[in-house]
């Protein structure tokens, strides 16, 4: 046999195990084919559009709930919390961080409502008068799910970090999850939907530890308690960024969370 040949079947066994290991990692994605494609377009996308860099492994776990919450500075930022979401410090796993997001976005028809849908988004109004976002992510949370917030309840485009929404102290609370924060650096700035996705930028995504909240679990959620562990994420969130966190004011919850339902 001819060294030739024995590189073309070199090369095509090299070919078959890859797309072996490529059909293997989908058929056990948990989120189905249309998360594992996305999770390989955002593996491959954010790196060379935004020269993505990660600041450690990611502590989410490979099972089991958690509470994420992130900073807000773009549409894209969503995709660099996932596209680097794998790197695992126990293994590696793709799992859906279920954001809560805009329902107009999730019910639009085309490439962004099906984005929304297949990596499980939770509809939220931007009225803030409905609670049942609130709830679901709270039932999806006792089920196991990672689910995602931006407690600022809105794109930020000034200094630091907004006053945090205590909505997100309820959900905290109430779930028991491990709250794990996660700061964006340089994101490209802006609320198009559009433009971020195709500006260069040098961004770097930092995983911080769980936040302990358990000395507040046998705590009456007061607006006074949950403005207090508000402050507490924003802090944590705020030192990974090494930006300054404003204080919320109390704000009385009128049905469960129904503050959270500005978040996303």
């Amino acid at each position: 046999m001819s060294p030739d040949l024995w590189g073309v079947l070199a090369l095509s066994l090299y070919a078959s195990v890859a797309i072996a290991a490529l059909a293997w990692q989908c058929a056990h994605c948990h989120g189905g084919w249309g998360v594992w494609v996305l999770y390989l377009i955002a593996r491959s996308y954010s790196p060379l559009m935004f020269r993505q860099r990660i600041r450690a492994k990611c502590p989410f776990p490979t099972e089991g709930a958690a509470l994420v919450v992130a900073n807000h500075r773009s549409p894209v930022d969503p995709m660099f919390i996932f596209s680097g979401s794998q790197e695992k410090l126990h293994g590696r796993f793709v799992r859906i961080v279920e954001f809560m997001t805009a329902r107009e976005y999730c019910e639009v028809q085309g490439p962004i409502g099906w984005i929304c849908r297949t990596m499980r988004c939770i509809p939220v109004d931007r009225n803030g008068k409905d609670s049942g976002p609130a709830k679901e992510a709270l039932r999806r949370l006792q089920k196991g799910h990672l689910v995602g917030i931006f407690p600022e309840g809105r794109i930020n485009l000034g200094d630091g970090l907004l006053p945090g929404n205590p909505g997100v102290a309820w959900l905290a609370l109430r779930s028991r999850a491990p709250v794990l924060p996660v700061f964006i650096h340089d994101a490209p700035l802006g609320t198009s939907m559009v433009a971020p996705f195709i500006t260069p930028s040098y961004t770097q995504v930092t995983f911080g530890d769980p936040i302990d909240l358990s000395d507040y679990y046998g705590a009456k959620p007061t607006p006074e308690v949950l403005a207090e562990v508000t402050d507490l994420l924003m802090e944590r969130l705020g030192a990974l960024g090494s930006v300054e966190a404003r204080k919320c004011a109390p704000q009385r919850l009128s049905n469960g969370a129904a503050l959270l339902a500005e978040t996303g």
